[in-house]
């Protein structure tokens, strides 16, 4: 076929026009608003695109300026947010909400956490600095959405990063809306578009094709540990928070009046949602009556082995004799558990306990329920047995409370933890009622522990050699 130089000219004219989008240093117009996209492929793209611009045109002043805005309206929207979790997955407590949005606004590093490190010697200086990986893939749960989101968000753009979400199905209108709320504040003062997107309509295609595309270079998921295995096996670096089942060891030393009223303020907020609450408590047989009258006292409502056996029989599925969780009452009031079983009149308690033996399903299986069983131990060491037992190698948290500190020694180096308060609510361990960051990604299976802006970087090393630059 012969062409001639005008055709010739029209091909390369119209090949110019389709290049790829990766080799144009802004983004091709994408089907999106305000960073919510119908596909997933045009939010990643965008991402990539956002990106390039993020690390080429901007610097860590404009990052720090940035989070600052996204921390502020972050705050004056914080109930609003915490309303909208609650309406759209009934689950948890309006106002626990609102100490979990302020938490992760309040307490989320930013560019602070980027430490350079350098050696001077006779042979050099060196640097290590924290680069950006580029495009995050970061899948979020339906249990503190928006507060991952927020937190996720500063941490992973404080990096150098741009984020593409897949959230839970059962969250995604609150995410859509805070997901857009922090893309305004970013364009607004003068980011760029894309740093944060998501698909509207979250799907497990969805994830695969975010964990498929060479553009992600990173994965991050918070949520259970089938969905951290699946993102493990797909072959990029993956940051995963799984699961946990926290327990909790009494002592015969323990402040029994303190270790109820903390016990209770961190089993029973916003329902015991949180991966880090306490699941489970194993007290020595001298304090267990006493430890119980002050869990009373708190406000908690004992059942009844009969009225135990009845909650287990709604919330928990047999199968086979392997437990799961009725997902249904996941988050639930503690007064709809008692309304279920014939018990009204309630509706302020916000934590049911019961004693149970070591092998029933609500001390084996973590439930993110408000029901909190107690087991009585005979010794320390079988407190301490049972508890590594119960927390199933997840490697997350746990707490005692004792004046004892060979005890408190004991009990860490046995159950290797991420997070582990003595004589505290778990809650003190992410910052909220004590000291240190917030996070809502705490990465036990990979390592990386409390994530935050460093969690999501690289260390690059640069070496000017033969004492270059140095004045000694």
């Amino acid at each position: 076929m012969n062409i001639d130089a005008k055709e010739i000219e029209l091909i390369v004219q119209q090949v110019l026009e389709n290049i790829n989008a990766e080799s144009l240093k802004f983004p091709r117009p994408c089907g999106g608003e305000d960073g919510v996209f119908e596909c997933v492929e045009e939010a990643i793209e965008a991402s990539y695109q956002a990106q390039r611009r993020w690390v080429k045109e901007y610097n860590l002043e404009d990052r720090k300026r940035i989070i600052a805005a996204i921390r502020t309206v972050s705050e004056e929207h914080a109930k609003e947010l915490a309303k909208m979790v609650r309406d759209e997955t009934g689950m948890g407590r309006y106002e626990d909400k609102v100490q979990k949005h302020l938490a992760v606004i309040r307490k989320t590093p930013g560019v602070e956490c980027l430490v350079t490190d350098a050696v001077s010697g006779d042979e050099g200086l060196m640097i290590e600095e924290c680069a950006p990986f580029g495009v995050i893939g970061a899948i979020t749960p339906s249990t503190n959405p928006t507060e991952t989101i927020i937190n996720n968000t500063i941490s992973m753009i404080a990096g150098g990063n741009t984020v593409v979400f897949n959230v839970h199905p059962g969250a995604k209108e609150c995410c859509a809306y805070c997901l857009r709320l922090l893309h305004k504040t970013i364009v607004e003062n003068g980011g760029p578009a894309n740093l944060i997107t998501m698909q509207r309509n979250p799907s497990m295609e969805a994830v695969n094709k975010i964990t498929a595309s060479p553009r992600i270079r990173l994965m991050a998921g918070t949520g259970g540990m089938g969905m951290v295995d699946a993102l493990l096996r797909s072959g990029k670096k993956t940051i995963g928070a799984g699961a946990g089942n926290p327990p909790v060891i009494v002592d015969d030393t323990a402040d029994i009046a303190h270790a109820a009223k903390e016990i209770y303020r961190g089993a029973s907020f916003d329902n015991n949602l949180l991966c880090l609450a306490e699941k489970e408590v194993f007290v020595m047989e001298s304090e267990a009556e006493q430890l119980i009258d002050a869990l009373q006292k708190e406000g908690a409502f004992l059942l009844d082995s009969r009225q135990m056996e009845a909650v287990t029989a709604f919330a928990m599925v047999n199968k086979g004799g392997s437990f799961q969780v009725n997902k249904k009452w996941v988050g639930k009031d503690a007064s709809l558990f008692l309304e279920e079983i014939g018990i009204h009149g309630h509706k302020d308690t916000r934590l049911l306990i019961c004693e149970t033996d070591s092998g029933h399903p609500f001390v084996q299986v973590e439930q993110l329920m408000p029901v909190l069983p107690i087991v009585r131990c005979r010794t320390f060491e079988e407190c301490v047995d049972l508890a590594v037992s119960a927390e199933g190698g997840n490697r997350h948290t746990s707490s005692i409370f004792s004046k004892n500190v060979d005890r408190m020694t004991v009990f860490g180096k046995e159950i290797e933890t991420t997070i582990y308060t003595k004589n505290g609510a778990t809650l003190r361990g992410i910052g909220i009622g004590g000291e240190g960051h917030t996070t809502m990604t705490i990465a036990g299976p990979t390592g990386e522990g409390l994530t935050c802006a460093r969690s999501f970087t690289r260390r690059r090393r640069c070496m000017l050699s033969e004492g270059g630059l140095r004045i000694i």
